[in-house]
């Protein structure tokens, strides 16, 4: 086992590079900034756009609302949108400084057709696309795969040029496949133990779980307090005021505004804002029930964001599995920890999580995906109690193996193997549904 100070070292090198600040739906948001750098490299507004996107990618694009687009939604409108103003220096917040004239150019640019979205059939990754642009006789491409930032390739007329945001590798250090293999590394007792005891502050990780807390909550705060999407969160409310009912209500409402366009940013977790909500506003909510002060409340979301971080990179960026539920998890963890559950007792309340909800899937980032949190938040409280109580699922019940680690690895490889042809058949019934 690497001695405390790697491991303490590789945790927050996780941390730093997954809990980024982003500025609507990540799917539609990484389409509107390879657009924007394909503009750049154009030289000018293109006349005809073609987004070629991986099916996963379009599962999560196609229904999410575009930040700052007055209203617009869907693959065209971001590649439009950042195309036309985008800041690709600002990567997941490109669109903060669009102006009104360029949403109403935008949409004009939409009616007419200039955008077509192409299906790849030989996708390199579940994340990946190619936006290219044509004007004036020249052509530009970009492509971004495998993260919501990395561009890896630009071309003008065929040939390469340079990008000075390009991003092949992380904000940290590493390539992302790196960032992503120290996850899998990652137990979940060795999250505990660095949660409470790593110094966030001379780590560099106070500030960034404090921007975490004051964004997230912001924007939850705007689904409950105004119309958004079906509005789950205020509607759960209507359940009655208990910490239960809050903590589900915030995760919820958050979505409900992000997935409706709200423009208020996140900072997501493993490329998703939806994730990062999730992680973030059940924890907020028993912390002040808890009475816990802003040092426990940090600690808590080290180990919420990194145990959802460890889930998911069982599994993968983006399938058929929904990543509310690995999110979910973290913030019960979280929760158990808080109330002063033992290591076994944090470990049945993942279990008892990923025992009951790990089938949910995935069919795009849409309004709906607010009713999904709230089920898989409800659901991770459910399992906290449970465990605080002594209970929990056990080995040979379903998907549970034998100790965390193997449930983990065990849940993963249903999502990441067992669901392909189920993520491929909602790919077909989504794109069928636009016929």
């Amino acid at each position: 086992m690497e001695k405390a100070s790697d491991c303490y070292a590789n945790y927050t090198k996780i941390l730093k590079n997954e809990l980024l600040t982003a500025l609507g739906c990540t799917e539609p948001i990484c389409i509107a900034y390879c657009s924007a750098v394909m503009r750049k490299a154009l030289g000018k507004e293109p006349e005809r756009i073609r987004a070629f996107c991986s099916g996963n990618l379009i599962k999560n694009a196609q229904g999410a609302g575009v930040p700052n687009s007055g209203g617009m939604k869907g693959i065209a409108a971001s590649a439009i949108l950042g195309a036309v103003g985008g800041n690709p220096a600002k990567q997941l917040e490109l669109l903060t400084e669009i102006t009104p004239e360029q949403i109403e150019h935008a949409k004009a640019l939409l009616e007419k057709g200039i955008c077509e979205t192409i299906l790849l059939e030989n996708e390199e990754d579940n994340l990946q696309v190619i936006i290219r642009g044509e004007a004036d006789g020249h052509t530009a491409e970009a492509e971004l795969k495998h993260t919501h930032t990395n561009i890896c390739r630009v071309e003008r007329d065929g040939k390469e040029v340079p990008f000075e945001h390009q991003k092949t590798e992380t904000a940290v250090s590493g390539s992302q496949a790196d960032i992503e293999a120290l996850s899998r590394e990652m137990t979940v007792r060795g999250i505990i133990e660095y949660a409470e005891n790593v110094d966030p502050k001379q780590a560099g990780l106070k500030d960034l779980i404090c921007r975490q807390i004051q964004y997230n909550t912001q924007i939850s705060e705007e689904g409950l307090h105004s119309e958004w999407g079906a509005s789950v969160g205020k509607v759960i409310l209507k359940r009655g005021d208990n910490v239960r009912a809050r903590a589900v209500a915030s995760a919820a409402a958050g979505s409900d505004a992000r997935m409706s366009g709200c423009e208020m940013p996140v900072v997501i977790n493993s490329g998703s804002g939806n994730q990062g909500i999730t992680v973030t506003m059940p924890v907020v909510r028993y912390a002040e029930e808890f009475g816990k002060d802003e040092e426990d409340l940090i600690r808590a979301l080290l180990i919420s964001n990194l145990i959802a971080i460890h889930i998911k990179a069982a599994y993968g960026r983006l399938s058929a599995f929904c990543g509310a539920v690995s999110a979910a998890t973290g913030a019960g963890a979280a929760i158990t920890w808080m109330a002063g559950g033992s290591y076994e007792q944090i470990c049945d309340t993942i279990t008892n999580t990923l025992g009951t909800i790990s089938g949910m899937i995935c069919d795009g980032a849409k309004p709906s995906c607010a009713s999904k949190i709230a089920s898989a938040v409800d659901t991770a409280i459910t399992a906290h109690e449970m465990a605080m109580l002594q209970k929990s699922f056990h080995s040979g019940e379903g998907l549970i193996k034998e100790d965390i680690e193997a449930t983990i690895r065990s849940i993963g490889r249903m999502a990441s193997e067992g669901m392909v042809s189920t993520d491929r058949k909602i790919l077909e019934l989504m794109l069928e549904k636009e016929k």
